[in-house]
């Protein structure tokens, strides 16, 4: 992460194998992007959450002298660790590697931690679940309304980050551009919509000369937008060619519209999964502008380069540092902070998995108390597994002591 869910904004079955992955994330809500959805992320200062409110009177089962604690939009029942269905079996060293990461840009309740975080990266499980367990308080994410015997079960969707080849330079296989933000943009909120862009002077005029590169198909632009970020192996005018991520930079401040929705709304197709979409596109090409003109948001971009020994690294999230495989998730930050180590147990045809990840990024799509993205990965297989993960969710926050 989606109903085709916001393109979060990555000719051959290999394309196709991508654009099921955004769909499948667009099938999960109907809704704008992270970050990522995506995601469509930008990437702004690391802010204090609002100190928690803690409830007088703790639940039967709770650790003796522990209260819950309210968020706005979730309450937090403090567990024992015997409750954390898995811990002892996960592989934290992969976690602690994301959490590491968190400590370039910590938050106020982890910076005191994060000494003993980098220390513990040589450490083994042991060491590590005996540090965590000393420190750190583990509690059940709940909606703030929960009936009695009622399910704390949330939505656990995927976002990953595409690949595409691209040309520095317009040709005539590469023509759809991917563009800076222009000069002027917050001058003028909404800017031109996705259509007014193609078709306005004024508009194309206003993005001249902003063009970071151009790809061969406007729905692989598309998907960009909806992931918040993507790679581009680049053609340079000089032959050469260079592997370079774009990363969100801005929207033209318009609503985001799902096309998925537009097609059933249309009486085209009767699902919105990729394959029905997909056969819709391959029997109506000459639809595919309307189609994209349905989602009047543009997503901007800026080009950054890739280290070679980082190259294994995700996209950044809205935490500000580099996104993990597998153990970065987005959240909703008015239920869980940023930065916050978070247990993680799913069930479902797409993933089975109980492990420690880190809310390390947000998206617009990614709403609600028990409400996460997980961030699979780059490449067409993260994009193909990511698109088909939508499946009941439980959470529970690492909190400090």
């Amino acid at each position: 992460m989606r109903f085709l869910q916001p393109l979060r904004c990555h000719a051959s079955i290999t394309r196709w194998a991508s654009m099921l992955g955004i769909v499948g994330m667009l099938a999960a809500c109907g809704l704008s992007p992270q970050t990522n959805p995506q995601s469509e992320q930008g990437l702004p200062p690391v802010t204090q959450p609002a100190p928690p409110v803690a409830q007088p009177v703790p639940p039967a089962d709770a650790p003796p002298g522990t209260a819950p604690i309210l968020q706005a939009k979730s309450r937090w029942q403090p567990v024992r660790w015997a409750d954390i269905p898995g811990f002892e079996s996960d592989a934290l060293h992969e976690a602690w590697n994301a959490w590491i990461r968190s400590c370039e840009r910590p938050a106020p309740p982890w910076a005191v931690l994060c000494a003993d975080v980098r220390r513990l990266s040589i450490a083994d499980g042991a060491q590590q679940r005996a540090w965590m367990r000393e420190r750190l308080q583990p509690y059940r994410v709940e909606p703030l309304s929960v009936n009695p015997g009622g399910t704390t079960e949330g939505l656990l969707t995927s976002y990953y980050e595409p690949v595409f080849e691209a040309s520095r330079r317009a040709t005539p296989k590469h023509s759809v551009a991917l563009w800076q933000p222009p000069t002027g943009l917050a001058q003028r909120k909404p800017w031109f919509s996705r259509k007014d862009i193609d078709t306005l002077p004024e508009a194309q005029a206003a993005l001249r000369g902003r063009e970071i590169a151009y790809l061969a198909d406007p729905v692989d632009a598309l998907i960009l937008q909806i992931q918040g970020s993507g790679r581009l192996r680049i053609a340079e005018p000089d032959g050469s060619q260079r592997l370079v991520r774009v990363a969100f930079a801005g929207t033209n401040d318009q609503p985001y519209r799902s096309v998925g929705r537009w097609l059933l709304d249309q009486n085209l197709i009767r699902d919105a999964s990729w394959p029905g979409i997909k056969a819709w596109i391959a029997v109506n090409p000459q639809r595919v502008q309307e189609m994209l003109w349905s989602n009047p948001r543009m997503v901007f971009f800026r080009e950054e380069a890739i280290d070679p020994a980082a190259a294994s690294q995700g996209p950044r999230g809205a935490q500000g540092v580099a996104l993990t495989a597998g153990r970065s998730i987005a959240v909703d930050r008015e239920s869980i902070p940023l930065g916050a180590p978070v247990w993680l147990q799913t069930r479902g045809d797409a993933l089975n998995t109980q492990r420690m990840v880190i809310a390390q990024d947000v998206g617009s799509a990614i709403l609600g108390a028990v409400r996460a993205d997980y961030y699979m990965g780059s490449g067409d297989a993260a994009g193909e597994l990511a698109g088909r993960l939508k499946q009941g969710l439980q959470l529970w926050v690492f909190w400090p002591k």
